[in-house]
């Protein structure tokens, strides 16, 4: 008798297989995908909780943490993260209230606002990255190799899908 629980994608592959073999893969990768960043997105959230983050909220500071002068314009921001405005605007809100940025007009443009990280979200942004880096982000069984290769395969689904180029 077989321990090993039922792999539902491996499952859904077979059944594919028997009815529609020339999508089965396709269909088992995307399922793979999707089912990974469940497990993930879990698991960062479990990591970055403790702090009041949620990865959307981690990933803005971060970002500004980076930037030379500690700030960008809102919509660069949702460029660079790779989200709508809307979800930037909802971030920068939530951690403005708690002190870890502040919005201003752009000196140089004032229909531009600035999201610009202070030094509670700079060492906020600190603390939650030795976490994760701590937590090996989400990925602590894989190996550097290994988190590499999935980069590769997943660079070529973001090229096919006209994100960036080949």
């Amino acid at each position: 008798m077989n321990s090993q629980p039922l792999d539902p994608i491996s499952e859904a592959h077979r059944q594919w297989s028997a009815r529609w073999p020339e999508h089965a893969d396709q269909m088992a990768a995307v399922t793979s995908v999707m089912r990974a960043q469940q497990i993930l997105l879990g698991r960062i959230e479990a990591v970055l909780k403790p702090y009041g983050l949620t990865f959307a909220a981690y990933e803005a500071l971060r970002l500004l943490a980076f930037t030379r002068a500690g700030r960008l314009p809102m919509g660069k921001m949702g460029e660079r993260l790779m989200v709508h405005p809307a979800s930037v605007t909802n971030v920068i809100g939530r951690l403005e209230a708690r002190g870890l940025v502040r919005r201003a007009p752009s000196p140089e443009d004032r229909r531009v606002v600035l999201a610009e990280i202070t030094g509670d979200g700079r060492a906020l942004a600190e603390t939650a990255t030795g976490a994760l880096h701590g937590a090996g982000f989400g990925l602590p069984g894989l190996t550097a190799e290994q988190a590499a290769a999935i980069t590769g395969a997943l660079r070529a689904v973001r090229v096919s899908a006209g994100e960036i180029g080949p």
